[in-house]
């Protein structure tokens, strides 16, 4: 009989009783692993009470073509209901290399938005309450939106102590799957540590140290994979910004984890509720946070595009819906559902609309939010908690023994790790061993496939106006301006002890854009400007 597992291999049992988790009033160790919710250490959630409605912030992944045309797609979702926008850039942004890069050109615009200039963050959240709305940042390296955001706040009257939102950091692992941007670990982790720092101090609502762990786990790795690399990553976060001498609660409460939701419902709960926990422990005992509200992080979190199928897009309407309803059992702060058409392109017009109409029907009609975790003291979800949260420390654990983070990402340990990970679920997929309904079960023929085909097909088409005006743009700026902010950047890159925030932020303003930033950076620290070997120093 072929055993039964999760998703990420935990073997499972016919049932559960009281025998799989200790339910003994006499045994302060259980009780304290669970609590009450809104009680260290968070198992149960965050929050004592639910909110009465919109218990969480409703997010739409964003952003198409040029800002301007990813301005108005924001003001329509709105409209319709979003109370947060996750804005992705397009492949060349997400490099950190300009739309005019000869190898970007194809890509400008057409797999989210172009973004390279502090005035296209201007046309980006033109005529939007910067003060009222969350903002959250795909955007590699988050230095360069907290520079923007900070910079455009300030420039249309906005306080930026009131900003809200959130930015992925990427110092670790980013260079050993989908989220390249060419720059060596030091300066990655620089980068991260200096965000952080200057949020803490001019953005203190904004969390800058948001760990994201979605991108990890839809590079194929599993639960605990994805959760021990996001604590490795944590731990060695914080212990950096202890040691520059910033107190841990200064920072300790604005950071949030951006997990993945997949198909496994009942792992996906107790990943959430175990992680709630392993940070509460982790904050409070091992670095000594005081503030209560740094032991207990936001969760934000995104379904799964890994999960989502080109065959039969239909099919990941209910893919949403189910990913959508395990956030709202556990109690996450935000969420974002993937789209049908997550596996084609950027969300077209129809599938946001589902997309947004699924979070509110799971969250307006289904009721999986009336209370605080409705499967709390499930013997089957105590047990796979208690599980997880055991496999997650053993992981982080090994990887700790291993070496320094930077000595075992150096090694390329993490990019075997992931490359592993992507064998492993093709061959899982190959044989069955993991179903895809309409993919590798259930299937049709092409020519009867056609439900949602017409909307996920559709073409973007590069922008290839965005590259002629990129080009004029800096033909026609002051030469002796550029040339001097230049140098700036590249010394500030060459003393490590020099902040960086400050620095980039003063370039955007004086018309750089953030390849010709990235590429000063690379060059302070010993790197060649272009990484893809195709551009010159602009001086």
């Amino acid at each position: 009989m072929t055993e039964r597992t999760t998703q990420s291999g935990l073997p499972l049992q016919p049932f559960y009783t009281t025998a799989d988790v200790s339910t003994d009033s006499a045994d302060e160790a259980a009780q304290e692993r669970l609590n009450d919710p809104g009680e260290y250490p968070f198992t149960r959630g965050r929050l004592a009470n639910p909110r009465s409605r919109d218990s969480w912030i409703s997010q739409e992944l964003s952003g198409e073509g040029s800002a301007r045309r990813s301005n108005e797609q924001f003001h329509e979702l709105i409209e319709k209901g979003a109370r947060g926008l996750d804005v992705i850039g397009d492949a060349p942004t997400m490099s950190a290399i300009d739309p005019d890069h000869p190898l970007a050109q194809h890509a400008v615009g057409n797999t989210g938005v172009s973004i390279c200039r502090l005035r296209d963050f201007e046309d980006l959240y033109a005529d939007l309450p910067l003060n009222e709305l969350t903002f959250s940042h795909s955007l590699p390296p988050g230095a360069f939106a907290i520079a923007s955001l900070h910079r455009v706040a300030r420039r249309r009257g906005f306080d930026p102590r009131e900003l809200r939102g959130s930015t992925i950091l990427l110092p670790a692992y980013c260079e050993d799957c989908s989220y390249q941007i060419h720059m060596p670990y030091d300066l990655r982790m620089r980068l991260a540590l200096d965000s952080i720092e200057f949020a803490a101090r001019e953005m203190p609502r904004f969390h800058a140290f948001l760990e994201d762990t979605y991108y990890i786990s839809d590079g194929g790795l599993n639960s605990v994979e994805e959760m021990a690399l996001g604590f490795v990553e944590i731990r060695e976060i914080v212990r950096a910004l202890i040691d520059r001498g910033i107190d841990v609660d200064s920072f300790a409460p604005r950071i949030a984890i951006l997990v993945n939701c997949r198909m496994d419902l009942f792992e996906e709960v107790a990943k959430i509720r175990a992680t709630r926990r392993i940070f509460a422990r982790m904050m409070r005992e091992e670095f000594a946070a005081k503030d209560p509200r740094s032991w207990s992080c936001a969760i934000t979190a995104h379904t799964s595009g890994l999960s989502m199928t080109m065959a039969q897009p239909v099919n990941n309407v209910a893919r949403g819906a189910i990913q959508g309803l395990a956030l709202a059992l556990a109690g996450v702060q935000a969420v974002e559902i993937s789209c049908f058409d997550e596996a084609y392109r950027t969300p077209s017009h129809d599938s946001h609309m589902v997309s947004l109409r699924t979070q509110q029907i799971v969250q307006l009609e289904a009721g999986a939010d009336r209370v605080a975790d409705p499967l709390g003291g499930s013997y089957f979800v105590e047990s796979l908690t208690d599980e997880l949260e055991r496999r997650i420390l053993d992981m982080v654990a090994k990887i700790e023994s291993a070496g320094t983070l930077k000595e075992v990402s150096e090694s390329g340990w993490f990019r075997q790790l992931f490359q592993n990970a992507m064998t492993r679920r093709a061959e899982a997929i190959r044989n069955g061993s993991e179903t895809q309904v309409g993919l590798n079960a259930f299937s049709i023929p092409e020519d009867q496939d056609r439900l949602l085909r017409d909307s996920s097909e559709a073409k973007i088409e590069p922008c290839w106006d965005r590259i002629d005006e990129i080009r004029v743009f800096k033909d026609s700026r002051d030469a002796g301006a550029v040339a001097e902010q230049f140098a700036r950047i590249r010394e500030a890159g060459a003393a490590t002890d020099t902040r960086l925030i400050e620095p980039i932020a003063d370039a955007l303003e004086a018309d750089l854009t953030q390849g010709e930033i990235a590429g000063a950076l690379r060059l302070g620290v010993g790197e060649a400007y272009d990484p893809l070997g195709h551009m010159e120093p602009p001086v």
